[in-house]
């Protein structure tokens, strides 16, 4: 064979492989991804709003003042010869109780001579007056008239007008005299609790020393600052005979879970705190250091505690009570709706510690997305997780409270 031929054949060969070579490359089948995507719906729990009347409570914190607090001091100058025992530290003291003497020997000497003086003057008074008597009568013998001041002078009515005047200054040194003799003997001006003494028998005391710190333990009061906008569901007394809202006050710090003291709103102060802006109120506990027999299992207050007060709130009516929990960013509200997720803006009426009280923006019957969810947009199918026992059980009372 020719190589001219031979050559022929493999350029034919190669050819022939090239043709065989496209016709597979392009009609080779073509890989095709296919499947399925199933949109799957979010798992969550949900809770149902409650509707109604409620009372809310504001928490806030204060400080525990007393409602008396004076500094004892003395009205007349003296040494202290007596003490009474429970003018202590630490001690109680009924009104009218006597809590120290002074030397009374000098104001009783002092009467005394008042006294004298006043009696003095009370018998140049007779004698003036007898006299005066005289003097009437000798005018009425001698029958002249004279001009009314002669008269005057004749009847010796100066000298009367003088010993009256005498005898109303010696009544008036008697009774200051009595009146010192009686603050030489210092008396509580109030049922108190002693938390100083200054003074023991022997010291010698004058007029504006301070003997001692008294505070009254009839009332404490604790004094709380509170957002001006939320003073509008407070209550204060409008007469002695009517309380304010109902305060429960608590020591945190102090005192076992669960124990607290019972008060009521007293007094709005009338001027915002200077660092907090706030509203200051008084909260008034009655007998804060337990010494009548129906608060003796009751915790004690100490002045200067810093208290936990919540204070009960006039009543909300028709409002949806909602866990603060569940209001979302932007005053929004997740809600359940044919098994799709709803984002609702709402208008919150009041924020108190725990609860939202919200007007509009929800209703009764709407079920409420307790769950945090990544992705959030309105319309995304939703669940119930049926296996959440405490969701269900919370759900029913919902139910049952709405039924009611």
């Amino acid at each position: 064979m020719s190589k001219k031929k031979t050559l022929i054949i493999c350029l034919g060969i190669l050819l022939a492989g090239a043709i065989v070579t496209a016709i597979i490359f392009f009609t080779e089948p073509e890989a095709v991804r296919s499947g399925a995507t199933k949109e799957t719906a979010m798992l969550v729990d949900v809770t149902e709003a409650e509707y109604g009347d409620f009372h809310p409570t504001i928490v806030t914190t204060g400080t525990v003042q007393p409602a008396k607090d004076i500094m004892l001091s003395p009205r007349v100058s003296g040494q202290v010869t007596m003490l009474s025992e429970n003018f202590v530290p630490g001690g109680f003291v009924r009104k009218g109780e006597l809590l120290l003497q002074i030397d009374p020997a000098d104001y009783r000497n002092a009467l005394q001579l008042r006294q004298s003086e006043l009696s003095q003057a009370l018998a140049d008074l007779h004698i003036e007056m007898g006299r005066q008597d005289i003097a009437r009568m000798d005018y009425e013998l001698v029958g002249d008239s004279l001009p009314d001041e002669n008269e005057a002078l004749v009847l010796r009515e100066p000298q009367l007008n003088a010993i009256k005047a005498r005898v109303k200054a010696a009544r008036a040194a008697v009774d200051q005299a009595r009146l010192d003799l009686r603050r030489a003997s210092i008396r509580a001006p109030f049922d108190a609790h002693i938390l100083e003494r200054n003074v023991n028998v022997g010291s010698q005391v004058a007029p504006g020393n301070n003997l001692g710190r008294l505070v009254g333990m009839n009332t404490y009061w604790v004094v709380v600052t509170v957002p001006v906008s939320q003073l509008r569901w407070l209550s204060f007394p409008e007469s002695n005979l009517s309380k304010g809202s109902t305060v429960k006050v608590r020591d945190r710090s102090a005192w076992p879970e669960g124990e607290y003291r019972t008060g009521n709103l007293y007094k709005m102060v009338g001027a915002l705190d200077d660092q907090t802006r706030l509203a200051r109120v008084l909260v008034a506990v009655r007998d804060p250091l337990v010494h009548q027999a129906d608060s003796s299992n009751q915790p004690r207050l100490m002045i200067g505690s810093f208290m936990e007060t919540r204070i009960t709130g006039n009543k909300i009516e028709d409002v949806i009570r909602l866990n603060r929990d569940y209001v979302r960013n932007n005053e929004t509200v997740w809600v359940m709706e044919k098994g799709k997720l709803q984002i609702r803006e709402v208008n919150i009426l009041l924020n108190d510690a725990r609860y939202a009280y919200i007007t509009d923006g929800l209703t009764k019957n709407d079920r409420i997305v307790t769950t945090n969810l990544t992705t959030v947009a309105n319309g995304s199918p939703l669940r119930i997780n049926k296996s959440d026992s405490t969701g269900q059980a919370a759900l029913s009372d919902s139910v049952n409270h709405s039924a009611h």
